[in-house]
C-alpha cells in the first residue's frame, strides 16, 4: 500500500474512537447535533446557489442577442 504508513488501520481507528469517547463522551451528542445542523444549512446554501445559477441561465436565454456597435453590416 502506497500510503499505508499515513492511514491508520482498523485497530488504530478503534483505539482513537475509544479515546475520543473517553474525552468527549458527555459532549458528543451535542457536537453531533450541531454537526448535523451545519450539514443541513450547507445543503440549503448549495441548493440556493444552484437555483440562482439556473435562474441566471434562464434569464440569459430570454435576452435577445445584442450586436456591438463595432460590427459592420455586410450587404
Amino acid at each position: 500500500m502506497l500510503f499505508g504508513w499515513i492511514l491508520p488501520g482498523h485497530t488504530e481507528l478503534l483505539i482513537l474512537a475509544f479515546i475520543a469517547l473517553l474525552f468527549f463522551g458527555n459532549r458528543l451528542p451535542g457536537v453531533m447535533r450541531s454537526l448535523g445542523r451545519s450539514v443541513v444549512e450547507f445543503k440549503k446554501g448549495v441548493s440556493g446557489i444552484e437555483e440562482d445559477l439556473e435562474q441566471v441561465g434562464h434569464d440569459k436565454d430570454d435576452e435577445p442577442e445584442k450586436k456591438s456597435g463595432s460590427e459592420k453590416k455586410s450587404d
